[in-house]
């Protein structure tokens, strides 16, 4: 595990937009396609705007979240919408992007077919830019989720679940922990003294935090990025 602790969100954010591009660079490079999983939420934003300006070949990169609220994508708490309007712009408007929202079929089922889905996008993923909560959760593996112990499982075969938490009023979809770690390289952004000891106690070996199986898998290898 590398660690980054940076002295402004602004250079956290450029770093981390640095080292995702990097690592779809490999891939791209030597004439493969690439993928790029990403999390919601306010945290990310800086870095979209950086990965935005790279260029890179993004018609040969699908591009799909880490986590969904079972939200329109009109939606202010779509995290669809966020990465249209963030990181599907300027040169990475060509990229792929795998929407997990329908109206259409209730949201166990969509899991299933997303469970296919992703097995279609390039993988392993060139990168998965990730975030935390204040309970360490990332993507939607929420300490209180009652199917948290699947998300969790390694060796899953299972790539995507439906969530329910109290910490949010939607229900959401997560990829698994199986299927984050199937992943070149994780980046974990986040900020804040609050969300450091977080990690501090979740990197000491504290594994009630779900971000500690994160830190402890050993397929993929973490970049933590950080700033007060």
């Amino acid at each position: 595990m590398m660690e980054n602790l940076l002295e402004s969100r602004e250079a956290a954010s450029v770093a981390a937009a640095a080292k995702v591009t990097s690592a779809l660079r490999r891939r791209l490079d030597a004439g493969q396609s690439t993928s790029l999983v990403v999390s919601g939420g306010t945290t990310p934003a800086r870095c979209f705007e950086e990965l935005a300006k790279q260029d890179i070949a993004w018609r040969n990169v699908a591009v799909l979240a880490s986590d969904e609220r079972w939200v329109p994508p009109t939606h202010d708490d779509s995290n669809e919408k966020l990465i249209r309007d963030t990181l599907l712009v300027g040169n990475a408007k060509d990229a792929d992007f795998l929407p997990f929202y329908t109206d259409q079929i209730a949201i166990e089922e969509q899991c299933r077919i997303l469970n296919e889905d992703i097995r279609l996008a390039p993988l392993p993923f060139g990168c998965a830019l990730l975030g935390m909560g204040t309970d360490g959760h990332f993507a939607s593996l929420f300490p209180d989720a009652e199917n948290l112990k699947e998300g969790l499982d390694a060796n899953s075969l299972t790539l995507c679940i439906p969530v329910q938490t109290a910490a949010s009023p939607h229900r959401r979809v997560s990829l698994t922990l199986s299927a984050l770690a199937r992943s070149d390289e994780i980046v974990l952004l986040f900020f804040g003294d609050d969300k450091r000891a977080v990690y501090e106690d979740a990197r000491n070996g504290n594994i009630n935090l779900p971000v500690a199986r994160l830190l402890r898998q050993k397929r993929a290898p973490v970049s933590v990025y950080w700033a007060p």
